[in-house]
């Protein structure tokens, strides 16, 4: 008897993870829109524009998977998630998929967010004014340091003075905008996150060129998209969607000649764009779906230079988010 109870226990654990596999999809799809966690205020990754459309290098990983799913990347509902209740929030079912700066972490991993890779290397550093004249970060003993409350950036600030045997004064804030705007005020001697929000936050200061970077890089910051461990076809989606972005700017596939591309001999461009092969199918989409987001989004390197790189504002150098034929760790598993 209890064999048979604990064959059937199986069987039915089996039938609730074939559900589950294909849920998330079907509700999308039912729904008519995906629902995307984002950052509100984080210039060149998440931020609504003066229309309050999103933009961003997150927020067009959320128009690609729209773009595969819908062929249209607007089916999209941006859900404003601030750091300290990303992880409810994914939990809960509000949010389809989190793609909000968010890093890759032990902890956060076993605690539920499933991350599905990396779309965006960066490390932990520090924004001090100018006129304090200190060049490094080794020099920051007893200072005040306004930092974001229930994030690993907060960790690592105690890490870093721990490891030096440094003291300093935390000035924690529930958001990020109340960090940054007391540093700007005055209140702390030093603004502290990934160095992408730095180079970011720091044209929202007063006086953007009071301020500077240090440059100490303190921490691994692998940021991705997250979602929930119980749907491994979702996670798929989410997964090979950054990875068709990578391969598009390694095969030299862009937004401006997709089409033209469709007549390429070249097998590795023909099976991304959909020509030969049966790729979608194992993913729930049309075979199409790779050439759905290029034509959409564009390529990695063509969101990465538009939203954070030297063509926008921001000015960050691919450095680590370069190609791995260019010397960065880019790198995504072929199409085949």
């Amino acid at each position: 008897m209890r064999t048979l109870a604990t064959l059937l226990s199986a069987a039915f654990a089996l039938l609730a993870a074939g559900a589950a596999s294909a849920g998330t999809l079907d509700q999308i799809k039912a729904r008519g829109e995906l629902i995307c966690g984002a950052n509100p205020s984080l210039a060149g990754f998440g931020q609504p524009d003066d229309q309050g459309r999103y933009k961003g290098l997150d927020v067009d990983e959320c128009r690609a998977i729209a773009a595969a799913i819908f062929n249209d990347p607007d089916k999209v509902k941006y859900l404003p998630v601030n750091a300290k209740d990303r992880p409810t929030i994914l939990a809960s079912g509000q949010i389809d998929v989190l793609i909000r700066n968010t890093t890759w972490t032990l902890s956060r991993e076993t605690g539920g967010m499933f991350f599905t890779g990396v779309n965006y290397y960066d490390g932990q550093g520090f924004m001090v004014r100018k006129k304090l004249a200190i060049d490094s970060a080794l020099k920051l003993d007893g200072a005040s340091v306004c930092v974001q409350q229930g994030t690993t950036t907060e960790l690592n600030l105690a890490d870093f003075f721990r490891a030096h045997a440094m003291k300093f004064e935390p000035v924690v804030f529930a958001t990020d905008d109340e960090a940054t705007k007391a540093y700007d005020d005055g209140r702390c001697d030093v603004y502290t996150t990934d160095a992408s929000g730095l180079y970011a936050e720091r044209l929202k200061m007063s006086v953007p060129d009071d301020h500077m970077v240090l440059p100490e890089i303190i921490s691994k910051e692998p940021l991705g998209p997250s979602v929930r461990k119980d749907d491994v076809q979702w996670f798929q989606i989410v997964q090979w969607t950054h990875y068709a972005l990578v391969n598009a700017e390694e095969l030299g596939v862009t937004q401006a000649n997709v089409d033209q591309m469709l007549k390429s001999d070249n097998p590795s461009i023909r099976r991304l764009l959909g020509v030969e092969g049966d790729f979608g199918t194992g993913l729930g989409l049309t075979n199409d779906w790779a050439y759905r987001i290029i034509k959409a989004v564009g390529n990695y390197g063509e969101s990465f230079e538009r939203n954070v790189g030297m063509g926008s504002p921001i000015k960050i150098a691919r450095g680590l988010n370069a190609l791995w034929t260019q010397g960065g760790l880019q790198y995504a598993p072929p199409i085949r």
